[in-house]
């Protein structure tokens, strides 16, 4: 069995401990405005193609979006890094787009790669149903998981979905006592007023456990503009101003509150 991944990043260090080497799998069932992997949205392959000018004379160059790799293609990517993983006390990552929407193939790699030893991390918006969670949980160590908005008629707004299946398996992790961190990206007029911060403030207070282990505040950024203009995409957030160094310290201190342990980033 093989899946679909649009990117391969080696040397990571956001996407879970330690040095890690994260797999983007594509395909995802929300359509985010902020998105910044616009690539990872179709579940198919994409080519595209880019003009690049030298001087008077225009090249056509032609980028890919997606290839097809095998559990046993991921393992020996990974033997590649093993000795930084081993070293720094990382593993490997699959996030996407969204990974479980692939879910014979994360469940195959996923237990290929505890086989061989490596701690596993998905990160995911949490929007899939119950029964593809249960099949990754044994072979998960931990999870990354989108809390992106607590009420929802923004949600479904802003992201095309309902918040109602993702908090469902929120829990459903949590019950786990699966390793799990939040990750809340920081969106200016969508999620950082006082009372959405109050309301993720209290739903995080009323689901700690244990094994709640972090949250990570994700600050909104245009990194992935440049990634619309290539495939075409209307971009939806150009009147939308990134959060400061200063107003991404208060809220960490602001989520601080909750007891537990938070970061700026991933």
């Amino acid at each position: 069995m093989k899946g679909l991944i649009f990117s391969v990043k080696r040397y990571s260090v956001h996407d879970g401990p330690g040095i890690r080497v994260t797999f983007f799998l594509k395909g995802c069932p929300l359509s985010c405005w902020w998105c910044h992997n616009p690539e990872g949205l179709s579940q198919d392959p994409e080519n595209v193609e880019l003009v690049e000018k030298v001087g008077d004379k225009e090249f056509i160059k032609i980028e890919e979006a997606g290839r097809y790799y095998s559990s046993d293609d991921v393992l020996e990517i990974l033997e590649k890094e093993k000795i930084f993983i081993s070293e720094s006390k990382g593993g490997v990552t699959f996030s996407g787009g969204e990974p479980l929407l692939q879910i014979q193939f994360l469940k195959e790699t996923l237990k290929a790669c505890k086989t061989k030893g490596y701690h596993t991390a998905v990160d995911t918006s949490g929007y899939s149903q119950p029964e593809n969670f249960i099949k990754i949980i044994p072979f998960t160590d931990l999870f990354l998981f989108d809390i992106k908005h607590p009420d929802d008629t923004k949600h479904i707004l802003y992201t095309g979905v309902s918040n109602k299946l993702i908090i469902s398996n929120f829990q459903l992790i949590l019950d786990s006592r699966k390793d799990i961190m939040v990750r809340i990206p920081v969106i200016p007029n969508f999620n950082d007023d006082a009372d959405s911060l109050n309301e993720l403030k209290r739903f995080l207070l009323k689901s700690y456990t244990k094994n709640l282990k972090k949250i990570c505040l994700l600050p909104y950024h245009r990194i992935g503009l440049s990634k619309y203009r290539k495939f075409k995409i209307p971009y939806r957030m150009n009147e939308v101003d990134q959060p400061s160094s200063g107003r991404m310290n208060e809220l960490k201190k602001f989520f601080s509150e909750t007891g537990i342990k938070v970061k700026i980033g991933g």
